[in-house]
């Protein structure tokens, strides 16, 4: 026989219909909540605040939004963004050739700082 029996596969569809049909009713629901509306003013407040882009050299000097900064300095700054609502994004930048320990003593003091959004600028690769 070179045909596809169907019988098996309609006899399936109806019993499946008809168990769809039956649960369809109950699965509405009878008590009326009235859900919280989104508030989408923090979102866009969140947004608005410039991230704080701290660039490292390969002779591990600082740079605070293009500004030069010492240790200290910066271990101060990052104290005072900590404390702000919301929190601005600190984005580091190193040199290529920088030493991984000088970027990741700048990541722990910020984090030592209560600084949460720590990031890392990269080229993208072509």
């Amino acid at each position: 026989m070179a045909e596809i029996n169907v019988t098996p596969l309609v006899d399936v569809m109806l019993v499946l219909l008809i168990i769809f049909m039956i649960t369809a009713p109950l699965m509405t629901h009878k008590i009326q909540v009235k859900l919280p509306e989104a508030n989408l003013d923090e979102k866009t407040k969140e947004a608005k605040i410039p991230p704080i882009t701290v660039a490292i050299q390969e002779n591990g000097s600082l740079y605070w939004n293009d500004e030069p900064i010492t240790r200290d300095l910066l271990e101060s700054r990052l104290s005072i963004e900590a404390q702000k609502t919301p929190q601005p994004q600190v984005n580091v930048r190193g040199d290529q050739t920088t030493k991984y320990r000088v970027v990741s003593e700048v990541v722990k003091t910020a984090q030592a700082q209560g600084m949460r959004k720590v990031g890392f600028v990269a080229k993208k690769e072509h």
